[in-house]
């Protein structure tokens, strides 16, 4: 239900329109709105990295309120986990359409 009413809403993609490709980011909407409707597999078939984007998220709101040790090292290696997952998922994905 929640998801319908999202759907007309969410902004498409412009590499996919011009170029016919999809980018690295593509997925991520629908998966949001996946995890927020309470399907948490499906929203990581759709972009897997929906759950380490949030991890991040939530550790720089923390962060902001709450500053730890090795706050930096920990924010660097989940922005690197992020692209290595987004990258490889990427190109699996494609890998698909070949």
């Amino acid at each position: 239900m929640f998801l319908k009413g999202v759907e007309d809403y969410m902004i498409p993609c412009i590499n996919k329109k011009i170029f016919g490709v999809e980018c690295l980011g593509c997925g991520m909407q629908r998966a949001t709105a996946l995890l927020f409707s309470g399907h948490f597999e499906a929203a990581f078939r759709i972009y897997p990295a929906i759950y380490t984007i949030f991890l991040l998220l939530a550790v720089v709101l923390v962060n902001f309120f709450v500053k730890f040790k090795f706050d930096y090292q920990i924010k660097i290696g989940l922005i690197l986990l992020n692209a290595i997952v987004m990258v490889v998922s990427y190109f699996i994905k494609m890998e698909q359409f070949i």
